[in-house]
């Protein structure tokens, strides 16, 4: 079955356009990897402050494979170029490993980490269920 790897981001209210922005402008090269199945960005809306990062990958191996990529560190690399890159070249400062491939730098001209804490959190998926055809 797939895994799923969340970061946990911690987003101060003033930051969080700038987070979704980031994202939003991500290389997207993470859609490309083998073993790729899902990302989602996901806002608080109410009572948190705390942003999910959920991606989906065929495999620990794949999720593996990505983060140690070439296309991985390219990403990174490239969006980091377009302003002074935050913490550990993640968006909002998320620590090395992030899901999602998400760029360093973002557009609007906002340095620096976005969010004050990130964690990762892994699972497997041991059931799903999709919508009933019909």
């Amino acid at each position: 079955m797939s895994v799923v790897k969340i970061n946990v981001l911690t987003v101060p209210p003033a930051m969080r356009e700038t987070l979704e922005a980031r994202f939003a402008g991500r290389a997207g090269m993470v859609e490309k990897a083998d073993g790729f199945e899902w990302f989602e960005l996901l806002r608080p809306l109410e009572g948190t402050d705390t942003y999910l990062v959920y991606t989906r990958w065929r495999s620990e191996e794949d999720f593996q494979q990505w983060q140690s990529s070439m296309a991985f560190s390219e990403g990174h690399r490239a969006a980091g170029a377009q302003t002074a890159p935050p913490a550990h070249g993640h968006p909002g400062g998320v620590p090395s490993g992030a899901p999602a491939g998400a760029p360093a730098g973002a557009p609007g001209g906002h340095g620096g980490p976005a969010a004050s804490g990130a964690t990762l959190w892994s699972f497997e998926v041991v059931q799903s269920a999709a919508p009933a055809a019909g």
